[in-house]
């Protein structure tokens, strides 16, 4: 996740503090080397991250960029631009199919919220002339950081399902009650209904006993507490999802998409952010064969659309 603001920065992977001398820089670069080969034992992702380290911070002109701001190894960002600022493209598509429909403000919570916390975390009087500058954001608090992190995992989720096609209706940031406790999706198409959550949780995700375990994971519970926001909306509109779906960064997981089994009575799933749409199209494997058309589809779409409302 080299360009979430839940990754470590190149100086914390090469074990130095920011104002290391070049020297002091070096050192480091070369114990870590050491210490993580594959052929001395070491762990061949951590020694790929050290390599990724340095080719930001390697020499002093790579150093100033990275330390300005700029993801100069960002395929997507240009550079001297922040990859954290930016939002869901409005940029015109190559092709000209008709997109899902889509409802609310994806990611617009956090994003307030991530701005709140960083006004407040920088202080009073103090000029925040860019809060999206990487070299901030990497200081700030792990709270603060995730709340950005959380917010552009929605929007990516947003971008991949605004593609499913006509046949598909999303609802973003949906109130089950206080904010904190929202849905960040809805999506409903031809293979069901499906309640979503997308998170950066920082680290690797794995499954023990129906719920995502790690070292960063939290709430304690994520996917129990995706059913139980999920289930308000149940009783609140009268409708059954036919899945409950927690999106992470690709690197996050090992698996493309991994089943939790039944939660509260529903299939329940974790699935790598690339792979989404194919279990939207597809629906669960575990329950598949429950798709919904017709009359169904009409009814439960104007539930949700003359029912939920939105995070304010």
């Amino acid at each position: 996740m080299p360009d979430s603001p839940m990754s470590a920065s190149a100086y914390d992977v090469l074990g130095v503090q920011a104002s290391a001398t070049e020297v002091e820089l070096k050192k480091a670069f070369r114990r870590a080397l050491r210490e993580t080969h594959p052929d001395t034992g070491g762990d061949p992702t951590k020694f790929a991250a050290v390599q990724d380290a340095w080719d930001r911070v390697g020499t002093p002109e790579k150093r100033r960029r990275y330390d300005a701001g700029s993801r100069t190894n960002t395929h997507s960002t240009p550079a001297g631009s922040s990859p954290f600022s930016s939002r869901p493209s409005t940029a015109a598509r190559e092709d000209s199919r008709p997109r899902a429909r889509t409802h609310g403000h994806p990611g617009g919570w956090r994003r307030e919220r991530f701005l709140d916390s960083m006004r407040e975390w920088v202080g009073r009087g103090v000029t925040l002339d860019d809060p999206y500058d990487p070299a901030l954001v990497r200081s700030a608090p792990r709270e603060i950081r995730r709340t950005l992190a959380d917010a552009l995992a929605e929007e990516a989720t947003a971008r991949t399902v605004s593609n499913l096609g006509i046949g598909y209706t999303i609802w973003h940031d949906v109130s089950t009650g206080p904010p904190e406790r929202k849905l960040d999706h809805i999506v409903l198409g031809p293979t069901g209904l499906f309640a979503m959550l997308s998170e950066d949780f920082g680290g690797e995700v794995k499954v023990r006993r129906g719920e995502l375990i790690g070292p960063a994971v939290a709430p304690e519970k994520p996917m129990h507490e995706l059913a139980a926001r999920a289930k308000s909306i149940s009783r609140q509109l009268k409708v059954n999802f036919t899945c409950f779906v927690i999106v992470v960064p690709d690197d996050a997981l090992a698996q493309p998409q991994i089943s939790l089994g039944t939660v509260k009575g529903q299939p329940a799933v974790v699935v790598r952010q690339s792979v989404l749409a194919h279990l939207l199209r597809t629906g669960p494997e575990l329950g598949r064969g429950r798709d919904i058309g017709g009359n169904e589809l009409f009814d439960v779409r104007t539930r949700l659309t003359s029912g939920i409302r939105f995070v304010e």
